[in-house]
């Protein structure tokens, strides 16, 4: 039987509500997804570490790198869509170029948002975001490596992309643990 675990965007305000709680320089940033992002627990436990900057999604990676820059480690939530084909000149100049430690959270990944049209659906965003320099580029597949990830991304300074869906996935770890470790080495999923 399979166990489904907890949704990516639900794990995701968990990790940064808790890092958030632990380091003050944590920000989260968003385009007017703090309800699709799941980020509303964040902004109600942490009012003072997320900015919204509403549907202007080039602002929303320009206003991260500018705070990176400054020593803030920022978290830019938005739909993937718009995230990467909207505001890739400001990801390549002002992110992967400048090396800024801003973590670009693609939300609602590939047709999430089926009913809402193909300008809703990610389909490029991982080949165009592997393309830049100084990025890594992630896609977690259950909740253990979803927990992990955002663990490690919260204390990392390398600029990254991380692609999340908007549904449930079933457990393919047994835990974080087993589920992830580095950046750039693949694991095998538990076979339980």
């Amino acid at each position: 039987m399979i166990k489904m675990g907890e949704k990516a965007g639900t794990v995701m305000c968990q990790v940064l509500t808790d890092e958030g709680k632990q380091n003050g320089d944590l920000i989260v940033l968003t385009s007017d997804s703090r309800g699709s992002g799941s980020l509303v627990p964040f902004s109600t436990a942490l009012p003072r570490q997320i900015v919204e900057v509403g549907i202007a999604e080039q602002d929303l990676v320009t206003i991260s790198a500018g705070l990176a820059h400054s020593g803030k480690r920022t978290f830019a939530v938005s739909p993937a869509s718009f995230l990467t084909m909207r505001s890739i000149e400001q990801v390549k100049v002002d992110v992967t170029y400048s090396d800024a430690n801003v973590k670009l959270i693609g939300i609602s990944g590939g047709n999430s948002y089926s009913v809402l049209g193909s300008t809703h659906h990610s389909l490029q965003d991982l080949a165009i975001t592997r393309a830049l320099p100084n990025l890594e580029v992630y896609m977690p597949s259950d909740q253990y490596q979803t927990a992990a990830l955002f663990k490690y991304l919260a204390h990392s300074d390398v600029p990254a992309y991380v692609r999340i869906g908007k549904k449930v996935l079933p457990d393919i770890y047994a835990n974080e643990a087993a589920a992830f470790s580095q950046p750039g080495h693949a694991k095998r999923g538990s076979s339980r």
